[in-house]
């Protein structure tokens, strides 16, 4: 199974958006089914097979989260993202100000689900696959 310093590893090399896909194949290959990622502080559920879960702490300060979710402003974060535009925290103050509560890593589905805080899914985005190596 996993650890977090696997994790909090291969997640150091993610610099921006346009690594996400290569971060994903890295985390999978470890056992990690599905995620859950909290923007306002950046705390982070992980599970794999037969129930193990591993929780990670907060990785900066309270941010606040918009009460009114705008999928206009979500999909332009997430499109400046990939293209390597935003650095990570900056992505997730966007989020946070697009009304995003967290955002859900299914690695079976390679699916990547942002939800606001009335518990909505406001978009489900597949997770690019390819040649990695």
């Amino acid at each position: 199974m996993f650890t977090l310093q696997q994790l909090e590893t291969a997640h150091a090399k993610v610099k921006s958006g346009a690594d996400f896909p290569r971060y994903i194949q890295e985390i999978k290959a470890l056992g990690l089914l599905t995620y859950k990622f909290m923007v306002k502080d950046g705390s982070t559920v992980y599970h794999g097979a037969q129930g193990h879960q591993l929780i990670a702490a907060a990785i900066y300060e309270p941010l606040p989260i918009s009460p009114v979710a705008s999928l206009e402003a979500l999909l332009h974060a997430i499109s400046i993202h990939q293209q390597g535009q935003t650095d990570f925290l900056t992505f997730c103050g966007q989020v946070a100000e697009a009304g995003v509560e967290k955002w859900v890593i299914d690695t079976q589905r390679m699916l990547c689900s942002y939800v606001d805080i009335a518990g909505r899914l406001m978009v489900a985005e597949p997770i690019p696959q390819g040649d990695y190596e």
